[in-house]
């Protein structure tokens, strides 16, 4: 395995890098698009940041100290709020994966501008720490972010994914869609 400090300039985390600081930047510019626009162009990114994100090398912590954060609540919630004013009545899906799902009688909802602010907060704290250049904090985010891919945004990712494909190809979502432009 590569020296701690040489894993963070692996190929891999390089290009994760770059992909996980371009999805941040389309989720922050989210409110000035157009639902299509934004599905459009987020079902491009998602795979690619999962791809990225499953390539990345094993790594182990340094540091003993936590790391800094840079999304705050207010940060978090206006980002959700634009996702969710982008998506409207669309934002809103069926979660199927979750565990409790096998002892609920009734179907659990969930917000895609939810699950793209959670991916979000993780992936930017992550390009935050990162952009500092402390090799040892750097290999540190690296080992967090991989590990909250793994047992929690990577799989809020693939369900969000599935969410905004129904809202992109689902055939009755285009026809309610015309009707209200009918209606206008």
């Amino acid at each position: 395995m590569k020296t701690d400090s040489q894993v963070i300039f692996d190929r891999n985390v390089v290009e994760f890098v770059t992909v996980a600081a371009e999805a941040c930047a389309f989720l922050e510019r989210s409110e000035s698009m157009k639902r299509s626009q934004f599905v459009d162009t987020i079902l491009k990114i998602l795979p690619l940041l999962y791809l990225k994100a499953s390539l990345l090398p094993k790594c182990e912590m340094i540091g003993e100290d936590e790391l800094e954060t840079f999304v705050t609540e207010e940060t978090y919630e206006i980002l959700r709020m634009n996702i969710a004013s982008v998506l409207a009545e669309k934002d809103d899906y069926l979660e199927v994966f979750l565990p409790d799902m096998a002892y609920s009688d009734t179907p659990i909802k969930k917000c895609i501008s939810e699950d793209l602010a959670d991916i979000y907060q993780d992936i930017k704290d992550f390009i935050f720490v990162f952009q500092l250049g402390l090799n040892e904090t750097m290999n540190d985010a690296l080992v967090v972010c991989k590990e909250n891919f793994g047992n929690v945004w990577g799989q809020k990712l693939v369900n969000t994914l599935r969410a905004l494909h129904d809202v992109k190809y689902n055939p009755d979502a285009e026809s309610e869609e015309e009707e209200e432009n009918d209606e206008e």
